[in-house]
């Protein structure tokens, strides 16, 4: 279903998509928190440890990855013009893994 890592991937800047906005919303203070130290560790480093980034291979065009917020939580992103992040959704894992 996934393959673990970045490759030579680098990402410059994040650009969220109006799905992921409306999820974002939702969340609870303490958890937009931890989606923003998650998205800053992904700008720093492309393969950040304890992010668990993955490429879904299911999805070729566009090519989906996604990383984990908490135990239950993921972020999902697609790479556009070669190093800026759309952010697509943040939302349980269950509903990632159905629709990223």
């Amino acid at each position: 279903m996934t393959t673990i890592g970045a490759g030579g991937l680098i990402i410059t800047a994040l650009v969220p998509g109006k799905r992921y906005v409306r999820e974002y919303r939702k969340l609870t203070a303490e958890m937009q928190s931890r989606v923003d130290e998650k998205l800053e560790d992904l700008l720093k480093n492309p393969r950040p440890s304890g992010l668990a980034f993955e490429k879904l291979k299911s999805y070729a065009n566009p090519s989906i990855y996604t990383i984990h917020i908490t135990g239950n939580y993921k972020l999902s992103f697609e790479i556009i013009e070669g190093s800026l992040a759309f952010l697509r959704r943040v939302a349980p894992h269950g509903e990632i893994d159905r629709a990223p």
